[in-house]
């Protein structure tokens, strides 16, 4: 039955059908399986992204840490007193905070001598410096423009700020290594800050003063609001006593009493999701045998409605201890599914619609192509070694196509001298007699026929390698000295045909033979440091010519005449004189 329906009916029809049973049975199975992987599913992107916001953190804070050590190496002692090491210090701040300016803009350093030293970034050319020299004077900030521009605009503060009074003071004294001080709340920005302070030694090994970041958390915030989450999922970051750090919807900071800001806590959200979801996560990560790492677990919402979560506890060993959750609603992961089905089955049977129509434009074209080189094929066959393949493409048709080409052109190339061959030649001849005929004589064409001197004595002094790279070396030059309408191919043995599509007259045709029997007496590259001179005399090459139509109207009598017009031209050769050839 199948051996009775065209090419295009054969992939039509069954294509058709499999999509049609394909559409079923991937909308049957997607609405059976999604139920049971929404589980699975829901793990997946909760973990994803509870690790995505897990890096933004640790690249966050990160960074504070290269801050400290920058501008205080670990094996560079502090000196005893800021006083002269103004210059040198402010440079190692200016460096520290270039590291990550957008939220480590703030370095400073405070000695045990009640000295002070800080460097505010407003932008990656100007800054701000705030020095203590003395103990019992106030700061000095200083505005400037790039790392060793002037101080000026000097401002004196009005309150002594004592270093040593500063709680990141006091938490980098008693710490062994870098330590982080409490989240607080900037009163400037009203953003949330949190410092890194570090010890720093003097070059007695002995403690001499504490070098601190502030690093706003501001960035983390509009992080987890920059997240793609479902319509009803959030995240936050939470400290251990539920102060929020940052979250995805809803305030982390509200107004206290006053004009005062005061942290808020996940537990005293009035969004009951994240309440909720903040007594769940908690529960689960202060528990004796909490997993560390990624985790995900669900619980009933206030709603009554299934919650997935993932969630992580972020410690580093300068004591941070941050914990990250995200919630999703169950019904937003199965609203996915259902959705996916719904838009597999439309889009299913839109394809059936189009399926027909798209086929058939496709198909057509395909055996519009494999038509044409089917006919190109079948006239090679018959002999026409050089039609045109008139297939024009990149795909496997294209490639048949090509791979068609190329014996075409092997069958009518000579692969010694890379030149056409006989073959080509000929056919060239007689396709052009045949235009001359349409054309009522009035543009001749000439035949050239090409016989090497002294070839034979070549091959006997020198061995046939030697004689084959004449012969391509005489090709190339016949190749290169003809117009490109032209066509100089190889004959056979030592012989070969240049046809000259249009000439004048037979001037015309012998100025040009004249041309290239200068071109192919020239020394041959091919016989360099060989020893020349047991070639009898005679260089190059003789050449006949034949003029169509007055010497003749077929290939036969044209090849005749150029190869006796040749031979009248052949010098004596040892041995005994050239013979005129047969065709």
């Amino acid at each position: 039955m199948l051996s009775k329906l065209t090419l295009r009916q054969m992939l039509t029809i069954p294509y058709v059908v499999l999509v049609v049973l394909a559409a079923a049975v991937i909308g049957v199975l997607s609405y059976r399986a999604g139920s049971d992987a929404v589980d699975t599913l829901s793990d997946h992107v909760l973990t994803e992204t509870v690790g995505r916001i897990s890096q933004a953190v640790d690249k966050h804070v990160s960074g504070s840490e290269a801050v400290l050590e920058i501008a205080f190496p670990a094996d560079v002692p502090a000196p005893p007193s800021i006083k002269g090491e103004v210059d040198a210090l402010r440079a190692r701040l200016w460096l520290a905070t270039t590291v990550h300016l957008d939220s480590n803009n703030y370095a400073y350093y405070g000695n045990r001598n009640g000295q002070f030293i800080g460097l505010w970034r407003y932008s990656e050319a100007e800054a701000e410096l705030r020095l203590r020299t003395d103990s019992a004077t106030p700061r000095t900030i200083y505005r400037y423009a790039r790392m060793t521009g002037a101080l000026k605009d000097p401002v004196v503060e009005s309150r002594i700020f004592d270093p040593r009074e500063r709680p990141w003071y006091k938490a980098g004294q008693s710490a062994a290594m870098q330590t982080w001080t409490s989240v607080y709340i900037d009163f400037k920005t009203l953003e949330l800050v949190a410092t890194r302070a570090r010890r720093v030694s003097n070059a007695a090994g002995e403690f001499e003063g504490v070098v601190a970041t502030d690093l706003s958390l501001e960035h983390l915030n509009r992080f987890l609001r920059s997240l793609k989450l479902s319509p009803n999922g959030f995240a936050f970051i939470v400290e251990p006593d539920g102060n929020l750090i940052a979250t995805s919807r809803g305030p982390h900071i509200r107004k206290g009493v006053g004009d005062n800001n005061e942290r808020l806590s996940a537990a005293a959200s009035d969004d009951p999701m994240i309440v909720a979801t903040y007594h769940a996560v908690n529960a689960l990560t202060t528990r004796a045998d909490a997993k560390k790492g990624f985790s995900t677990s669900a619980f009933k919402g206030p709603d009554g409605r299934v919650i997935q979560a993932g969630y992580a506890r972020l410690r580093d060993k300068a004591g941070l201890d941050w914990t990250v959750a995200v919630a999703v609603p169950r019904s937003d992961f199965m609203q996915k599914v259902t959705d996916n089905v719904r838009q597999t089955a439309a889009l299913s049977l839109l394809m059936c619609l189009l399926i027909g129509v798209t086929g058939f434009m496709v198909l057509s074209v395909i055996a519009d192509n494999l038509r044409r080189l089917a006919r190109a094929a079948r006239r090679f066959g018959d002999g026409v070694l050089d039609e045109k393949i008139p297939v024009d493409r990149t795909d496997e048709i294209g490639e048949l196509a090509k791979s068609f080409a190329s014996m075409q052109k092997q069958l009518l190339t000579d692969r010694l001298t890379g030149i056409a061959n006989r073959e080509s030649v000929a056919r060239r001849i007689e396709d052009r007699i045949v235009r001359q005929r349409r054309r009522g004589d009035s543009h001749p064409f000439a035949v050239l026929f090409v016989d090497l001197n002294k070839f034979k004595h070549i091959n006997d002094y020198f061995g046939h390698d030697v004689g084959d790279a004449v012969l391509a070396e005489i090709a190339a030059r016949l190749a290169a000295n003809v117009r490109d309408d032209d066509l100089a191919a190889r004959f056979g043995g030592d012989e070969f045909v240049v046809l000259l599509e249009n000439v004048a007259n037979r001037v015309d045709a012998m100025s040009a033979r004249d041309k290239l029997e200068r071109v192919l007496a020239e020394p041959l590259k091919s016989l360099e440091g060989l020893a020349v001179e047991k070639l009898p005399p005679g260089a190059g090459a003789a050449i006949g010519v034949a003029v169509c139509p007055d010497d003749g109207h077929d290939l036969e009598t044209l090849i005749k005449r150029a190869d006796y017009d040749m031979y009248q031209r052949k010098p004596p050769q040892t041995g005994g004189d050239a013979k005129p050839h047969a065709v």
